[in-house]
């Protein structure tokens, strides 16, 4: 079969099994960037795909400076597509498929999460601007600040989150997280004070309130690119060293004020929606020297005359 036409069926695959745009989007391009590099080296038919192209490939992008995560979510992507050539195609074996035996690189685990004090220079940051010119874009990156630390939702779920998920009354954010399970998050008295005033600034902003929580100034729902934008804009200003300014980095720093604080790892799987405990194990592996405190309190040998 053709590499093109294999994509073509790749794709309509991913859009039966009803994947985000999200997903869909970032598969094909990966998928297009392998394309290429087939075509480059003069492979035209998905059959014709190597074990020894696939991991040339690789070595490729590591050259340009990929990092092994990078890496590791370029072979993740090859992985699907090739598995579903050999097990819904069967264009491949379990021995000629060309992804089957390569392994992934093992990544240098670094979770970045910011201080007490960035967060507050951010914060102040846009709080001097809804004070100066009271424009949309202040209120709702200081509320999203907030809402990011204050629910730990991932990008996609902030762009996707309507005002129709925010149940002031009984302080409940519903979100649709990845493969589009939706969940239930609590909501903090703090965090429903901002929900409250957010949504005041809205309704007066607009003639009438936008379907979706975070907008661009006319109300329309704001895109994947657009958010990463504000955080790209952010870093500029703000200059932080060592940290990654992204959603993610918000994500990773509510995961660690509550692991710190003594929470429990059921709670902060629930929380993080994570399908697996085993990211959530890792967060404790990092931080675990965190909980030092809360072990000399609660260790089972307190209890016991030595």
């Amino acid at each position: 079969m053709l590499m093109k036409f294999a994509l073509s069926e790749f794709k309509s695959d991913r859009e039966y099994r009803n994947v985000s745009d999200r997903t869909l989007a970032a598969y094909m391009a990966e998928m297009g960037k392998f394309h290429e590099y087939c075509i480059n080296n003069e492979i035209i038919n998905v059959e014709d795909c190597t074990a020894s192209l696939v991991k040339q490939y690789l070595l490729a992008a590591k050259e340009k400076g990929n990092n092994p995560t990078t890496i590791n979510t370029k072979l993740h992507i090859l992985k699907i597509f090739f598995n579903y050539f050999e097990s819904e195609m069967e264009l491949f074996t379990p021995k000629t498929n060309p992804t089957k035996r390569i392994t992934f690189a093992k990544e240098n685990v670094k979770i970045e999460v910011f201080t007490d004090e960035q967060i507050k220079q951010m914060l102040r940051f846009y709080q001097k601007l809804k004070f100066r010119d009271k424009s949309i874009y202040s209120y709702r990156d200081y509320f999203l600040i907030i809402f990011l630390i204050g629910s730990a939702c991932r990008l996609g779920e902030t762009v996707n989150l309507r005002w129709s998920d925010v149940d002031l009354t009984n302080q409940i954010i519903t979100v649709n997280g990845k493969k589009k399970v939706a969940s239930s998050i609590p909501m903090t008295d703090k965090l429903k004070r901002e929900f409250v005033e957010y949504r005041m600034f809205a309704e007066k902003y607009f003639s009438s309130l936008p379907e979706y929580v975070f907008t661009d100034r006319d109300g329309k729902q704001l895109t994947d690119n657009a958010l990463k934008m504000v955080f790209k804009h952010l870093k500029a200003i703000m200059n932080f060293k060592n940290v990654r300014l992204s959603a993610h980095t918000f994500r990773h720093t509510a995961a660690h004020r509550m692991i710190v604080s003594g929470c429990d790892i059921g709670t902060v799987q629930k929380i993080l929606r994570h399908n697996n405990v085993s990211m959530t194990l890792r967060y404790f592996a990092l931080w675990g020297v965190a909980l030092a405190s809360q072990n000399e309190k609660y260790n089972p040998l307190n209890s016991i005359d030595l």
